[in-house]
């Protein structure tokens, strides 16, 4: 059973997000999310290039606790 440098193994790793992903889940401009992320709203993890990558845990809690379902029609 092989593992990452993390310690974990490769099936158990969280998926994360680009900024581009996670904007288009929110249908906002990456630069939004970027900004959101500057001022805490969401977390980010830095690779070691220095771009931000987004749990994707994280982003869909996010995005359920903002989504209000749809009311039925009257």
């Amino acid at each position: 059973m092989s593992t990452t440098m993390s310690g974990v193994h490769p099936d158990q790793a969280e998926r994360l997000l680009t900024p581009g992903e996670v904007a288009a889940l929110f249908r906002v401009d990456p630069k939004t999310v970027t900004r959101w992320a500057s001022a805490g709203r969401i977390g980010s993890i830095r690779t070691p290039g220095g771009h931000r990558r987004f749990r994707e845990t994280e982003v869909r809690a996010l995005l359920a606790a903002l989504t209000t379902p749809a009311s039925p029609p009257t």
